[in-house]
């Protein structure tokens, strides 16, 4: 039985050379990412504040209840 040859062909890149980057710190990822969830936490309740506060002023039951549902989660309390 013959053997199988493979040929590869190599042809010279034209572009601009690419450079290869440094993957980030664990710690870097980790604090950025820490900061991003606070960040978004802190936007979402005071978001479901505001739709409370809306829903009370227009004396919308089912929105109140449904955003006072949602801020829940985002209030611990024993």
């Amino acid at each position: 039985m013959k053997q199988e040859k493979v040929v590869y062909r190599f042809f010279q890149y034209v572009g601009e050379p690419l450079t290869a980057r440094k993957e980030m710190a664990f710690e870097e990822k980790l604090a950025a990412q820490l900061l991003l969830d606070e960040l978004v936490f802190k936007w979402n309740k005071s978001h479901l504040e505001e739709e409370i506060n809306q829903a009370i002023e227009t004396n919308n039951y089912v929105d109140f209840k449904k955003y006072s549902e949602a801020y829940k989660q985002y209030v611990w309390e024993d």
